[in-house]
């Protein structure tokens, strides 16, 4: 094999946990490497199994044993939540391999830390990015993050959005009709932790008891046994046993459905590094409500939803109050949204931006 064909085509890719498990970064992973597939790189996959960003020890010198003992010279991907984590390891491959780094949101900037783990995260991440050749970030806020925050020039930073598959969706609103009356029925998409804001919005609901709505939560619920226990203590306590459907995980086809037979979006997380389950929604035409947490601004624009601030129940119940009473208003939202998706790239564009930043931060 020509050393072009190793520099240009061959990749290690590196992911902590399960690839296939059902969060937003994960599918972003999945969704690049089959692009890069399709292009016609040779991806070889390690996986350094569960416990990241916090790993134990032997986990450690298991991953700089696996990963010391791979073909030198062939570029390496690190996902972010494996690599904040390894920074001596991240030293010692650096010495054998094109190293870059993919960072969907700082480890750091999770909620639910204690000081302390958010210390020694912040370190941890710091020096691991030290040793990258060059880091691609999935937004424009995290490449600012990473900058600001980690001390990481620009100039090492490419940015890489998310793809949706907006040529693929096509918006049919189902009536269900209740009575004399149609619910308004909103859709939340997200794994059940502290971050995704699910008791803000249960609380910003519960003075709208009186109008028509219903709201499915579809999202991975083992990730934090509190903030689950949380959410289903919020739903009785509210009242909401018969309005408010905890779904769990939902297979690929049935999310489809969950977003055509909605009529507006709702996730009011605290921060996102990007937030894929909005462009999604957008591309179904789905009128938003979020807030303008981390990246969330820069991939909803005004003309299709509207966003408060982190943790402003009052303002989050204005919000929802506006969408589930105001249709016609809804209607331009929607419309607002499948216009900003038509701006967003699809998985097709995004592993092709991929494919230039590789080579731009890998040596030929």
């Amino acid at each position: 094999m020509s050393s072009d064909a190793v520099g240009m085509q061959q990749l290690i890719f590196v992911h902590p946990g399960d690839l296939n498990s059902p969060t937003g970064g994960y599918a972003y992973d999945r969704r690049i490497i089959a692009g890069l597939k399709s292009l016609g790189w040779d991806i070889q996959l390690i996986g350094l199994g569960e416990g990241y960003p916090f790993p134990k020890l032997a986990q450690v010198e298991e991953a700089k044993v696996q990963l010391q003992g791979l073909t030198p010279g062939v570029p390496m991907v690190i996902d972010g939540l494996a690599l904040g984590a390894l920074p001596e390891v991240a030293a010692c491959v650096a010495k054998h391999h094109p190293l870059v780094a993919l960072i969907h949101h700082p480890l750091a900037f999770e909620f639910g830390l204690s000081e302390e783990e958010v210390a020694l995260i912040k370190q941890s991440e710091t020096e691991a990015l030290r040793h990258v050749s060059g880091v691609i970030a999935n937004s424009p806020a995290t490449a600012r993050d990473l900058h600001q925050h980690y001390g990481v020039q620009m100039d090492r930073i490419d940015v890489v959005l998310p793809g949706t598959d907006r040529n693929v969706h096509q918006r049919k609103r189902l009536q269900i009709t209740n009575g004399s009356c149609d619910a308004v029925r909103l859709l939340s998409v997200g794994s059940i932790i502290p971050r995704k804001g699910f008791p803000d919005l249960l609380a910003a609901l519960a003075p709208l008891a009186d109008l028509f709505w219903t709201l499915s939560i579809a999202g991975d619920t083992t990730r934090n046994t509190t903030a689950f226990e949380q959410l289903i203590d919020g739903i009785a306590r509210f009242g909401f046993e018969s309005r408010v459907q905890v779904l769990g995980t939902v297979s690929d086809s049935e999310l489809d459905i969950l977003y055509t037979q909605a009529d507006a979006f709702v996730l009011p997380s605290l921060f996102e590094g990007y937030g894929m389950v909005y462009a999604e929604a957008m591309a179904y035409g789905l009128p938003i409500i979020a807030t303008s947490g981390g990246a969330i601004p820069d991939t909803v624009p005004s003309e299709a939803g509207l966003l408060v601030r982190p943790g402003d129940v009052p303002a989050l119940t204005l919000a929802l109050k506006t969408v589930i009473e105001d249709a016609p208003y809804r209607a331009r939202l929607s419309s607002g949204a499948l216009r900003a998706a038509a701006q967003q790239p699809t998985w097709d564009q995004a592993a092709q931006q991929f494919t230039l930043a590789l080579r731009r931060f890998t040596p030929k």
